[in-house]
């Protein structure tokens, strides 16, 4: 797999070594799901290799309310986060928004995007853009029916608000694979772009590690997490323990000089997802330690 894209390495570090490399903090953290303390953990020592700005998708915390969110995210050592509706309301008021975004930063957090979005109507698009807007957010990321494109265009311009589809692999009728994205999105303006949902995208039978770079200049957001099969019955499991390439997806990304974020998307463990979390984070930190 990924023949197109090999390693810079001849030698490539077991799961285990990517997990030491992570750092004892991060893997204290996933073994302390009944601790009590509501304290983060100290700091991993700073990683020797390459760097990518991690966050995490709130949708990981759908079973909490923003304020146990934002001490969970805290405490898996993360700092920036894209907020799902049951954290940041579509249907809020602006001054509301305003004052959930002002919670978030004054948690010593970066609220850099909201999402997933549906944009199946016009009324949807502009809402989505006066809510994006309320809430000082860079980006939204979104699910669009393709007719809604040229309305998407037009308020990117308007509000200078970026937009990054989504997409959702097998049994998605509008756009399954990240190409199916970029192919509706190529003439369009450049704050358009992608959302790349890596474990949709594996499900969807798509090389990840080649559809980043042929997907690198629309690349605005992405989505973490591994799989348990490379089929559309695939479910999601921590980084490393299933098929997902997650150090040749980490090479890529840094290869291209990505910008945006990389969000943990965990969608297991509902009522008690940090410590799966955290394993990703420390596994990530494995990974680029070695790059």
């Amino acid at each position: 797999m990924n023949q197109q894209f090999p390693s810079k390495h001849d030698f490539t570090p077991s799961r285990r070594q990517f997990l030491q490399l992570g750092g004892a903090a991060a893997m204290a953290c996933a073994a302390s799901k009944a601790s009590s303390a509501e304290e983060p953990l100290s700091p991993a020592k700073k990683s020797v290799g390459k760097t990518l700005a991690l966050g995490v998708a709130s949708y990981t915390f759908r079973a909490f309310d923003l304020d146990k969110t934002l001490t969970l995210t805290k405490r898996a050592g993360l700092k920036n986060i894209c907020l799902k509706s049951m954290h940041l309301p579509l249907n809020s008021k602006p001054e509301e928004l305003a004052a959930l975004a002002a919670k978030v930063a004054n948690a010593g957090m970066t609220l850099y995007g909201a999402g997933v979005i549906d944009m199946s109507k016009e009324a949807q698009v502009t809402q989505a853009f006066e809510y994006g807007k309320a809430a000082g957010l860079r980006v939204l990321v979104v699910s669009p029916a393709a007719a809604m494109l040229p309305l998407i265009e037009q308020h990117v311009k308007n509000y200078d608000i970026s937009v990054a589809i989504h997409n959702h692999g097998p049994g998605d009728r509008r756009f399954p694979t990240p190409q199916s994205v970029y192919e509706k999105i190529a003439p369009l303006d450049h704050r358009i772009g992608l959302c790349i949902d890596i474990g949709h995208t594996v499900r969807a039978g798509v090389d990840l590690v080649n559809a980043v770079h042929k997907c690198h200049d629309r690349l605005l957001d992405v989505h973490l997490k591994d799989v348990t099969e490379a089929t559309a019955k695939g479910r999601c499991i921590q980084l490393g323990r299933g098929v997902i390439d997650i150090p040749g997806l980490i090479r890529a990304l840094v290869d291209i000089g990505y910008q945006g974020i990389a969000s943990y998307e965990y969608e297991v463990d509902e009522k008690d997802p940090l410590p799966g979390l955290c394993e990703c984070v420390g596994y990530t930190k494995g990974v680029l330690a070695t790059l």
